[in-house]
């Protein structure tokens, strides 16, 4: 079994779900029946399971070993877990008979559970490590395609408020020409769920080779991560059969949140009290374009 699958005991029934196509035609029938009566199956026993899925008892321990347990008491364990996990499984779930509530309900139980999964995975000294190399940083490339692009691009118009020049080249060309300008004080960040990018992954590795500081945001161990001085995982639980990677993207946004935070509150008050101003200075000219402001309702 490889590592991506064991790392999710707490949530065997995604590791089902992720597995299933490469099952054997027999052990995809117990798969089945677990995915679609999993509280049934944690009451089940052996036999009960075997006879359920129209196959042998050496067949349903298979099935155990396949997706990482230990025996069949261990799957039960890890199912009964998973279940309590918060529902993680919701998502999948979605079907055309749903009605616009269900779907509300379903989508925003996916979205806050794989939340609270990625945040049990994070690794607090990597994060620390990545605040110490941004905090100290003289100058900041954030790079990302897609839907890490517009991860990328909210992280540029948040660390300039710290007082710290940042960039997020979209095009490839500017992303290589930016990362060969990059030298020792400078930090560049890599984000994209899958860590294969290409673009990414030669652009953290011409800013190394130039002596910039390196992070990498990812949902997985990958070839991105292998450039950076702090590889972080940001692990979801991501289903992009039908729905694009909303998840991913919005697990990453809250990373980002994470950083740009604890750096700020590496600043000095001096620094705190310029942040203060300026939003209180944003809010007066936002005052002053509202239409229905005595001002403008009195004008000739």
């Amino acid at each position: 079994m490889d590592q991506t699958a064991t790392g999710l005991d707490d949530n065997l029934l995604e590791v089902i779900l992720r597995q299933k196509d490469d099952l054997r035609k027999s052990d995809r029938r117990v798969a089945e029946v677990v995915l679609a009566s999993p509280g049934e199956v944690v009451a089940m026993t052996l036999a009960q399971l075997a006879k359920e899925a129209g196959v042998s008892e050496p067949t349903v321990i298979r099935f155990c070993t396949a997706i990482g347990c230990e025996g069949y008491r261990d799957l039960r364990v890890k199912l009964a877990r998973s279940m309590a996990f918060a529902r993680s499984t919701s998502h999948t779930a979605i079907t055309s008979d749903d009605d616009l509530g269900a779907l509300i309900t379903k989508i925003f139980d996916y979205n806050l559970s794989n939340l609270n999964w990625a945040q049990s995975k994070l690794d607090e000294a990597a994060v620390r490590a990545a605040v110490d190399l941004l905090a100290g940083a003289r100058r900041i490339e954030f790079f990302g395609f897609g839907a890490s692009g517009i991860v990328a691009r909210d992280a540029q118009q948040k660390f300039p408020l710290f007082g710290t020049p940042c960039g997020a080249p979209s095009d490839a060309h500017q992303m290589y020409m930016t990362a060969e300008m990059l030298c020792a004080e400078d930090v560049a960040v890599g984000i994209s769920n899958t860590g294969h990018t290409r673009e990414i992954v030669d652009a953290l590795q011409v800013a190394r080779g130039n002596g910039a500081g390196t992070i990498g945001i990812a949902g997985q161990p990958s070839p991105m991560l292998d450039h950076c001085d702090v590889p972080l995982v940001v692990e979801t639980l991501e289903n992009t059969d039908l729905f694009t990677p909303t998840v991913s993207r919005l697990s990453h946004l809250v990373v980002i949140d994470i950083l740009s935070t604890a750096v700020s509150l590496r600043r000095d008050e001096t620094h705190h009290q310029r942040i203060t101003r300026m939003k209180a200075r944003l809010a007066q000219r936002r005052g002053k374009l509202n239409p229905t402001s005595t001002s403008d309702s009195s004008a000739g």
